[in-house]
Order: structure tokens, then C-alpha cells, then sequence
């Protein structure tokens, strides 16, 4: 491994980081007004490896302060998308659960999506998207577990 060259890293990383950039101002279309690509990350987050998370575990996951993402679930359980109780194991902390309309709006967004992505699958090759998802995945599940 030694002799491969470090700087497809960096040409990698700058190519996900375009296409995120890209791919976030069309998610923030598609958001109801007030909404944005934050806040639907976290309701993913949620689906994606299940709610009942603490504020903290949500921080973490996304490497931000504890303050912002506090600022993040506040706005999302004023529209009625998350419900923050109190931790029944910890009577100090508290656990975010997705409500109804939280799963409901993630599902809607991911709809209104699908135009959207028509048009890129009959101008980009879904199978090549396919074939580098194992790699992209085994990446991130590695550059996740390095940073613990």
C-alpha cells in the first residue's frame, strides 16, 4: 500500500464534497419553507439508524456542538417533526423520537425526489452508482470508526 498516492484522497473527498453541495441545494428545493438540509439529515439520521437517540449521540454522529444540534431539534419539534422527552434511563438527559409527521415528511421529500433522480438515471448510469456504493460505504465506515 505504500507506494499508492495519497492525493486521490484529497481529488476524491473534493469530488463528494461538489456533489453534496450539489445535491443540497436541490434537497433544499424540495423542503418545506423554513426547513433545510440540516434538518432533514437529522430526520434521516433518525429512520437510518433508528430514533431515541440522545441530543448528544445526534451531536456526535454529526460532529457538531451539543448547542447546535439543541438548536437544530428545537426548530424540528416546533413543527411537530421530532418529540424530545425525557430519558427514562437518565433522568438527566433526554431522547429524540420521531413523530408521525416527521417519518411522513422525510417520505414526502424522498417523493418529490424522484423526479429529480429520473433525470439524472437517463443521463448518468445507475449501475456505475451501484458498483461504488460498497466502496463509498466501506470508506465511511472506516473514516467513522478512525475518528472515535
Amino acid at each position: 500500500m505504500p507506494d499508492q498516492n495519497p492525493a486521490v484522497f484529497f481529488e476524491v473527498f473534493t469530488e463528494i464534497g461538489i456533489i453534496e453541495q450539489l445535491s443540497r441545494a436541490v434537497l433544499e428545493t424540495r423542503l418545506p419553507k423554513g426547513l433545510i438540509a440540516p434538518h432533514f439529515a437529522v430526520l434521516n439520521h433518525l429512520v437510518r439508524v433508528q430514533d431515541g437517540r440522545t441530543p448528544i449521540e445526534i451531536a456526535r454522529a454529526f460532529q457538531v456542538p451539543k448547542t447546535s444540534m439543541t438548536h437544530t431539534l428545537k426548530g424540528l419539534e416546533a413543527r411537530g417533526l421530532v418529540d424530545v422527552r425525557p430519558n427514562a434511563e437518565d433522568g438527566r438527559s433526554k431522547r429524540v423520537w420521531l413523530t408521525k409527521a416527521g417519518h411522513a415528511l422525510r417520505a414526502d421529500t424522498i417523493a418529490t425526489l424522484a423526479a429529480e433522480f429520473a433525470k439524472l438515471s437517463a443521463e448518468f448510469d445507475v449501475a456505475r452508482l451501484a458498483d461504488i456504493r460498497p466502496v463509498l460505504r466501506d470508506l465511511r465506515i472506516m473514516m467513522d470508526a478512525a475518528r472515535d
